[in-house]
């Protein structure tokens, strides 16, 4: 149901994203996909595309020139461009880290193989290199492109500043220094005299360009196109520039390893006749190049020429193990919290489920993940790897997956309207559940908290004090003679013992028979002198309540008595008590327990019909009748017998033990043995 749910919400989440289009074309005639043409537009408009895009425009004060770098980097759609503002409209304060001494730098900066680090090193006793406001504004310019920044400074750490060398202020990069995952890394120190921020950053996006593999001509180009090694997936750059844009670099060090980037310049080439020939037509182009094919980036929906869309759409294509974890991790507790939303009741109901389905997917989630991790790091497994890579590639260059690309990009950027839009499909869900249920007529949805954790608390001491009567089927063979367990129950909490809440799986295991009598008469005699000879069916109609049968120790030790020595035996060996307890009622009546009928001599109970275990009595204590020819009677492990209507029903009332002796109805006793008949002299 919750699975069911989240789909439909992302079905939801679809259908609005396509409204959302159609009312912006409506208002402003234009789609996301539209290209914009850059003489349209206006400075600042251009100067923030081509900040975005991470080219350095410092030395450009004409708007040709700076439309003219826009047009040699990639074409402007409307989506780009909107982007771009909002972002830049955004005043997000960015945090940068301080390190605390050497392992914290190590940690995150040596230690981390897929990013680039720009640190500000403060020397001891001196000012940094970089004011407190150029590197806020060099904080915020570079983390668009995914670089983290942080401040070192030596007065935490002199012994590591001066084996290290910093003697002074200073700026270090850190940047991957093999094309390998998870390889070396070297760290630059900055070199430079001026310490403007464009400065800084051309500085940065340099040695990060100097990471892609360039080619200059087209017999390079030649080579490298019909050349196959160990990357499956190229992604290509033909572009009229001095060096690839910084989002472009940013990229090729964030996917080393999975995806190879190169840039072609085709700035001071004659011939483009191979280019023509492997179906490059337009410069600049950005072409990807896979076992299956070319796939021309930027002719689908949301394929913007920025470092957000090109990361996502190059994570559909050759994810890593990280990326499908996240993404089940986000899927799960989406659908966990569904719960909150299904579950009717109180509401401290609804988070105590909401918490036990967190922690009971996330758990499940964490424990499947691990033999998978196992299982793909076997060497046999690689076509099984490489067949899973083409079906993520086949299936994420369609028209539909850029769909759902440039919606994931929409919606992880208004945050708000995700939220809103999942509680409102979990109340319209809360909606229609509720009425659901009480067309059911489902006594929970009006249940308050109080109600409800009351039910809770009853429920935790019973399963607390109380043994589990599933893992204790009966009957069972056992060789204890008593339980201490219930007499230390019965002594500790003398009331919880008699409201458990106790599965009822083992009614069906206890005996049950039919009650019969050796008579002279025939059965249809008895008939019509007694018409209604199944008395279980009166009983039916009768209530019995355990209040007015619920006796105390006291009561039950004065109506009990000892059969000593055989002294007393009840005729016709109605009762044979050996030493066992018995009630003393039925042991004076039971000797015409069938001479109701008719004589003693005429009618007495056939007792080789009675399971051995189970004591000789005549009348039900539940009701106070005696047991008719016919009649359906059921035992108890203790070995009282009754009625099974009337048993049936005192069991069903939550009171799991016998109304005689109150031995648990779920507990094995010993059996019960029947002593061998008495001589008739008396006792000496």
């Amino acid at each position: 149901v919750k699975l069911c749910c989240l789909l439909l919400y992302f079905l939801a989440l679809f259908v609005l994203a396509r409204v959302f289009e159609a009312v912006a074309w409506y208002e402003s005639g234009f789609l996301a996909t539209q290209l914009v043409d850059p003489v349209a537009l206006s400075f600042r408009k251009l100067r923030t595309i081509l900040e975005c895009r991470g080219l350095g425009h410092s030395g450009l004060p004409e708007k040709k020139d700076v439309r003219e770098l826009v047009e040699k980097s990639g074409d402007l759609m409307e989506g780009e461009l909107y982007s771009a503002l909002k972002e830049e409209e955004a005043s997000e304060s960015v945090s940068s880290t301080n390190f605390s001494g050497e392992m914290h730098f190590y940690e995150l900066v040596e230690d981390t193989k897929d990013g680039i680090w720009l640190v500000q090193v403060i020397a001891n006793d001196r000012s940094p290199l970089v004011g407190k406001v150029h590197w806020e504004k060099m904080v915020k310019k570079v983390s668009r492109f995914g670089i983290r920044t942080g401040t070192f400074n030596c007065s935490s750490d002199p012994r590591y500043c001066k084996r290290r060398g910093w003697l002074k202020s200073t700026l270090i990069m850190s940047v991957p220094q093999t094309s390998t995952s998870k390889g070396k890394v070297m760290l630059k120190e900055y070199s430079g005299r001026r310490i403007e921020v464009e400065h800084i950053f051309k500085w940065i996006t340099a040695h990060a360009a100097s990471r892609i593999k360039t080619i200059y001509n087209s017999e390079h180009l030649k080579e490298e196109w019909n050349r196959s090694d160990q990357y499956r997936v190229k992604i290509y750059l033909f572009a009229n520039l001095d060096q690839p844009p910084a989002f472009f670099s940013a990229l090729s060090v964030k996917f080393t390893g999975r995806v190879e980037f190169i840039f072609v310049n085709v700035e001071n080439w004659d011939n483009k006749s191979y280019m023509a020939e492997i179906g490059i037509y337009k410069t600049p182009s950005y072409i990807l190049r896979t076992p299956e094919g070319i796939y021309r980036y930027g002719n689908n929906t949301g394929e913007f020429i920025s470092l957000r869309a090109m990361d996502s759409f190059l994570r559909s294509l050759q994810p890593e193990v990280n990326d499908l974890f996240v993404l089940s991790l986000v899927l799960v507790n989406l659908m966990a919290w569904m719960d909150l939303f299904i579950t009717q009741g109180a509401t401290i109901k609804r988070f105590v489920v909401l918490i036990s389905t967190l922690g009971t997917y996330n758990s499940l989630l964490i424990i499947s993940w691990l033999p998978v991790l196992g299982f793909l790091q076997l060497p046999y497994l690689d076509s099984f790897y490489e067949y899973s890579l083409k079906l993520f590639r086949y299936s994420n260059t369609t028209t539909l997956a850029s769909w759902v690309r440039a919606d994931w990009m929409f919606y992880s950027s208004h945050p708000a309207l995700f939220l809103s839009t999942y509680l409102g499909h979990g109340l319209l869900i809360d909606y229609f559940e509720k009425k659901r249920r009480r067309n059911n007529n489902t006594d929970e949805v009006n249940a308050n908290n109080l109600e409800w954790l009351s039910s809770l608390w009853d429920w935790y001491t019973s399963y607390l004090f109380h043994p589990i009567a599933s893992f204790q089927h009966f009957p069972f063979d056992s060789d204890w003679d008593e339980d201490p367990d219930l007499f230390l129950e019965r002594l500790a909490f003398p009331d919880l013992w008699l409201h458990p809440l106790i599965p009822t799986d083992y009614i069906k295991n206890l005996p049950m028979w039919r009650f019969q009598c050796l008579s002279a008469h025939s059965d249809e005699e008895l008939l019509e002198t007694f018409p209604d000879s199944e008395s279980d069916s009166d009983s039916e109609n009768k209530e019995v309540f355990s209040s007015d049968r619920e006796v105390s120790e006291d009561d039950e030790l004065s109506t009990f008595h000892r059969c000593s020595g055989g002294e007393r035996r009840c005729g016709a060996e109605a009762c044979s008590c050996a030493g066992h307890y018995c009630h003393h009622e039925p042991c004076e009546r039971r000797a015409g327990s069938c001479s109701s009928h008719g004589s003693a001599t005429d009618l007495e109970p056939d007792w080789s019909a009675w399971p051995s275990d189970m004591l000789h009595c005549t009348e039900c204590v539940v009701c106070l009748e005696n047991f008719a020819k016919g009649c359906l009677l059921m035992g108890l492990p203790c070995g009282h017998v009754f009625h099974q209507n009337c048993i049936m029903k005192w069991l069903a009332g939550g009171r799991h033990c016998c109304p005689v002796c109150r031995w648990a109805s779920y507990k094995k006793k010993q059996p019960y043995t029947h002593p061998q008949p008495l001589s008739s002299e008396p006792p000496s």
